[in-house]
């Protein structure tokens, strides 16, 4: 019969060995190459000086100069997910990091980019499931990966929230968003989105994706979940376009 693991003993030895991987090969801060704190790659300066967001729409995460609920768009168009969480405003240095990890295969910028979503978004109100939002499979095959699925699984390990990639498929193959103004990304995104034929449906999603500009992707994903049935979908991306 196999003897019981000694959990205090095995967790010493982890972080003994963790302590040692780090003195030999230690990590380094994405943004400036300087030495990143322990197991991160990314220094406590960086880390300080990173474009938090502090004030914002509670339903677009659209960065507000003053405290206000809502925004003067959502109180006129409310879109359908009831809150959007953003850890970063999209400027200096994640308009160099998340292009990096999105385009480049970059997928150190992601776990770290991922990291840092779980400090902003500890205290959020719990989903029951996490859903990242996805590429087309044509897009997924040129890629070779989903930067929000990369985003998303670590995040979900991190908050203890069970991930979901199987509840949403995107059924069109869109034009880039970056390309296209407002109007155009609402009308590009149109039944993009539809919900996986049989599946269970969690009462609460958060959606995952990693940046929001007009926030067309996520009304698109939201609006796919909230008709098929699931009753409260929130959005948690990790930066915001002013």
């Amino acid at each position: 019969m196999p003897h019981p693991v000694n959990q205090t003993a095995a967790h010493g030895v982890y972080g003994w060995t963790s302590r040692l991987f780090d003195r030999l090969l230690p990590s380094r801060c994405l943004v400036c190459s300087e030495r990143g704190a322990i197991g991160r790659d990314l220094c406590p300066a960086c880390c300080e000086s990173l474009p938090w967001l502090t004030t914002s729409c509670a339903r677009c995460a659209l960065p507000l100069g003053v405290a206000a609920e809502l925004c003067g768009d959502c109180l006129r168009r409310p879109p359908p997910q009831t809150a959007t969480r953003a850890a970063f405003v999209y400027r200096t240095p994640l308009d160099r990091l998340l292009p990096r990890a999105k385009f480049h295969g970059d997928l150190a910028g992601l776990r770290l980019l991922s990291a840092v979503m779980g400090d902003s978004f500890g205290r959020a109100e719990r989903p029951e499931a996490l859903a990242p939002i996805p590429l087309h499979r044509d897009r997924l095959r040129r890629r070779g990966y989903d930067q929000a699925l990369e985003l998303a699984r670590p995040l979900a390990r991190r908050l203890g929230v069970p991930l979901r990639d199987d509840l949403l498929r995107r059924v069109r193959a869109t034009a880039a968003q970056s390309r296209l103004d407002a109007g155009a990304r609402r009308r590009n995104l149109r039944g993009a989105f539809e919900v996986r034929a049989g599946a269970s449906l969690p009462a609460h999603v958060a959606l995952i994706d990693d940046v929001m500009t007009t926030g067309a992707t996520a009304r698109s994903a939201a609006l796919a979940l909230r008709r098929a049935g699931v009753q409260r979908v929130d959005v948690w991306v990790c930066a915001r376009v002013p």
